[in-house]
């Protein structure tokens, strides 16, 4: 299971987050310098990474009840 939180502007995605990568990438000039800043802050990124449990560790074995 990866959890991905990404970040769009006129359709265009500029950053994300990735549980399996553990930081932000960005994809466009602006994006990449958000991620910089995002990827220095631990809080922010703890916060991230406790997602994939709260809610994907969550809602599979929900989803998985129901099939």
């Amino acid at each position: 299971i990866e959890f991905i939180d990404s970040y769009y502007f006129n359709k265009l995605e500029y950053t994300r987050f990735s549980s399996s990568v553990g930081k932000y990438v960005g994809f466009t000039e602006r994006g990449v310098k958000i991620a910089a800043d995002w990827n220095n802050n631990p809080s922010l990124l703890s916060g991230e990474k406790a997602q994939k449990e709260v809610y994907c560790l969550h809602n599979i074995q929900i989803w998985y009840n129901n099939i």
